[in-house]
């Protein structure tokens, strides 16, 4: 059981000493789960704790003047860090003050009293503390008088270039899933807890499964291929993933939907889904809604997961709902010619 913490103030994580990685760490990439598998490598040569220290919302979110598309939901990040293996994770409040913090003052408080370092690992481009003064040759300075190690890991490329949680999201702006898959080291997904909607979709013969994504923001739009997971696998209540323990008060972030489709062990069922605002009946906030084939069952109040596999338009505003209703025979029999499916006259 991993243990979540959120405060810069409280004990120490680690009394006996830890080995710990520092990041945003959004979407768990490959390069992060290189990352971790260090941490967790070394802590377990130096008998001490594997610890991850990351940041909601995520600093570069902070500082962006418009919405940041995120490759993974909190859940996503603890869930993805649980199952790594590190069994402390100081998830800090990413404010005012945290961003206000001297890099020397981050050592001390965070590194040192609350994560316990005696190894710290981070990316080769890591920055830190106020105005990104902080540097891995400040975390060797530092540490060599104050008794930790400090070290890069090396950089993971992939076809000659280095892999990176921006080059997923220019591969999945780019509607390339293979390539933000390979990236990912697992296909793209979007997951959280099935709700209650308008059933307009049923009234038009493709009942959906409806996700809202609450304050994440997505970096793809549109109507697509899809395999749905968790259906046969989802817990009562919409729990599912690693346990987790956390210090007192130590709530989550917003936008707590999400669990990686790397991570989930059940079969998937194939589908078509759009995401975006459902221009033809003037919705109001971004939705996931999935269509399963050939399924039949209530799913309201599981947690599923959208693996998407292939784009099959933009979304767009049609002039009538049987515009849309034609439309959307269209989709889903492109969707199951994608998917290796037989055509279906019932979807």
């Amino acid at each position: 059981m991993m243990h979540l913490a959120r405060d810069v103030a409280g004990p120490c994580l680690a009394p006996h000493g830890s080995v710990l990685a520092v990041g945003a760490l959004d979407g768990l990439h490959r390069g992060h789960q290189a990352l971790l598998a260090r941490v967790r490598e070394r802590a377990a040569a130096l008998r001490l704790l594997p610890l991850a220290i990351s940041f909601e919302p995520l600093p570069r979110a902070y500082f962006s003047k418009v919405p940041l598309p995120r490759l993974g939901s909190v859940r996503d990040k603890i869930e993805g860090l649980a199952q790594a293996g590190m069994q402390r994770l100081l998830l800090l409040r990413f404010d005012a003050a945290l961003a206000a913090m001297p890099a020397e003052d981050f050592v001390h408080r965070v590194l040192l009293a609350r994560a316990g370092a005696r190894e710290v690992w981070v990316g080769a481009d890591f920055r830190f503390g106020h105005q990104r003064r902080g540097d891995l040759a400040l975390l060797q300075r530092m540490g060599a008088g104050l008794g930790f190690a400090a070290h890069a890991l090396e950089t993971h490329l992939h076809d000659g270039a280095r892999i990176s949680s921006s080059a997923i999201r220019a591969a999945l702006t780019a509607d390339d899933f293979a390539a933000a898959a390979a990236l990912l080291g697992h296909p793209f997904c979007i997951g959280g807890r099935v709700l209650r909607g308008q059933q307009l979709g049923r009234t038009l013969g493709y009942p959906t499964a409806n996700i809202r994504l609450g304050r994440r923001v997505s970096p793809i739009h549109g109507i697509f291929a899809v395999r749905v997971h968790g259906v046969a696998t989802s817990l009562p209540g919409g729990r599912s993933g690693a346990s987790c323990a956390r210090d007192t008060g130590a709530s989550l972030p917003g936008g707590r939907s999400g669990t990686s489709c790397a991570r989930d062990t059940g079969a998937s069922l194939p589908g078509v889904a759009s995401l975006g605002m459902r221009p033809t009946v003037d919705g109001r906030e971004m939705l996931l809604e999935a269509h399963l084939f050939d399924f039949n069952g209530d799913l309201y109040g599981r947690h599923l997961t959208v693996e998407f596999v292939r784009k099959l338009r933009d979304e767009e505003k049609f002039a009538s709902l049987d515009d849309l209703t034609r439309q959307m025979h269209r989709d889903a029999a492109a969707a199951r010619a994608l998917l290796g499916l037989p055509l279906s006259t019932n979807s």
